[in-house]
């Protein structure tokens, strides 16, 4: 298969330096999440500020300064599908973001994962295919081996529940089939997202230090699919407290980087 020809050249016809470039003031951590009402909500808490914008053919991207807890961030809305998020990620971190905390909605593998609640992702399966262009063939992908036991310091404090187990990153939502929901439980996953594995290998590629986590949205595993907190309208104050939460890990990763 043509996956299977990686090439590890660090150079390509094409680089994100030809046609980005480091923005002066960008602060070094960043918090971006794929929910535009989320973010749009962050943005108007924060009093975030345009600072850049990434580009492409059918839309501009805006890119914030904001500060929380004295700790400079900066912030973006994430584009949905691997190929789009990760051409996102190139182009800010060509503009200077080293670290980011990633978090978004993925759908649950299991009936006993409460709506809303914490997910993070400890493996990640390839069922896309952007991340064979960052990394060798193989199944699965390590994601998070930073600042995992930091997150846990901030879920315990605040008394959040949480579930631990890989995620399964597709590229065709609407090819989600049973048996291939089964292969994927049988496998280890407790959820399904579009990213997760593309964006940890884009991480460990250009050594740039990525967290990334979930909120437990529509279920899977139900007897018919159930879309429970789905649309980005609902139980807003819940995605607040995550969005909350992926702030308060970014000023701890900063702390540590200083």
């Amino acid at each position: 298969m043509l996956l299977t020809e990686f090439d590890p050249a660090r150079w390509a016809i094409i680089d994100p330096t030809d046609i980005v470039h480091p923005v002066p003031g960008l602060p070094k951590v960043a918090v971006s999440c794929f929910a535009r009402t989320t973010f749009a909500r962050m943005v108007e808490a924060l009093e975030a500020v345009p600072i850049a914008t990434s580009s492409v053919a059918n839309m501009e991207i805006p890119v914030y300064r904001a500060v929380y807890q004295d700790t400079p961030v900066t912030l973006f809305l994430s584009d949905v599908g691997a190929p789009a998020c990760v051409g996102l990620l190139e182009d800010v971190f060509i503009m200077g973001v080293e670290q980011l905390v990633l978090f978004g909605n993925c759908g649950v593998l299991d009936n006993a994962i409460e709506d809303c609640s914490i997910i993070i992702p400890t493996a990640a399966l390839r069922d896309e295919g952007t991340s064979f262009h960052y990394a060798p063939p193989s199944d699965e992908l390590p994601v998070n081996p930073r600042y995992l036991d930091t997150f846990l310091d901030i879920l315990n404090a605040h008394g959040c529940s949480y579930t631990m187990g890989k995620a399964w990153t597709t590229d065709a939502a609407y090819r989600e089939t049973r048996e291939k929901m089964e292969r994927r439980k049988a496998q280890g996953c407790v959820c399904v997202d579009m990213e997760c594995s593309a964006v940890a290998a884009l991480a460990a590629f250009r050594q740039k230090e990525v967290f990334q986590f979930f909120y437990a949205g529509d279920n899977l595993a139900a007897e018919q699919w159930d879309c429970r907190s789905l649309s980005a309208k609902s139980k807003l104050s819940e995605k607040d407290r995550v969005a909350q939460l992926a702030l308060e890990l970014a000023v701890r990763m900063a702390a540590e980087r200083d």
